[in-house]
């Protein structure tokens, strides 16, 4: 893509969607924390359902250590690999309440030392509750990025750098969203729907998904 190829991109997408937000439900840091924590190879749809029954009753890390190990595993055992994800989450707490009052930290090197918090987790805390401009590079960036030329990396690492030279400053702050979302309706790992996709024309894959059959 070309600089001005990446703008249409990014005008195209916020014209559509100029105030995209994550599919979590959350209404704290802690729960937006929490809720990614949740969501490692599983959908944002299964955690939501899960948390839906945990926030109502421990939506703070004081609360979640109250519930104990397996009072927490019984509120997400829905959610693939719950065991070891209640295990991090519970150590994540106790490391918020011991170290930092109870509170979400807001830098990158306080996120990443939470158990079960990588570098995806901790960018899409500071982007979405703390407005950086960060990219969580998920599965679903990371394909987009490669598909259509905006930024080619072979590790997620390398696309998150990508984008950072590559976005415009004036789209960082939705861009991560607006990403995921055209990678998991439109710009399919299978079969992209490129007949549906607004920013085609901006995009190099080659050839286009025909029209749906």
């Amino acid at each position: 893509m070309t600089p001005t190829q990446i703008d249409t991109f990014f005008a195209t997408l916020q014209a559509i969607n100029p105030q995209p937000a994550s599919e979590l439900e959350y209404t704290s840091v802690f729960e937006l924390l929490a809720a990614v924590l949740l969501s490692a190879q599983a959908t944002d749809v299964g955690v939501n359902k899960a948390t839906r029954r945990l926030f109502p009753v421990a939506n703070t890390p004081q609360k979640i250590l109250a519930l104990g190990q397996d009072g927490l595993e019984g509120h997400i055992k829905t959610i693939g690999l719950f065991r070891s994800k209640a295990k991090h989450l519970m150590q994540t707490c106790q490391i918020l309440v011991e170290r930092h009052g109870g509170q979400v930290p807001r830098t990158r090197e306080a996120l990443e030392a939470l158990p079960g918090v990588g570098r995806k987790t901790a960018n899409v805390v500071l982007n979405v509750a703390f407005g950086e401009p960060t990219m969580a590079v998920d599965t679903h960036i990371f394909r987009v990025g490669n598909r259509t030329g905006l930024a080619p990396g072979k590790t997620p690492l390398h696309v998150e750098q990508g984008l950072l030279k590559r976005v415009p400053d004036k789209y960082m702050e939705h861009a991560h969203h607006w990403l995921i979302l055209l990678g998991r309706y439109v710009c399919q790992a299978r079969q992209p729907r490129c007949w549906e996709c607004a920013v085609a024309a901006c995009c190099d894959f080659t050839p286009k998904t025909p029209l749906k059959p």
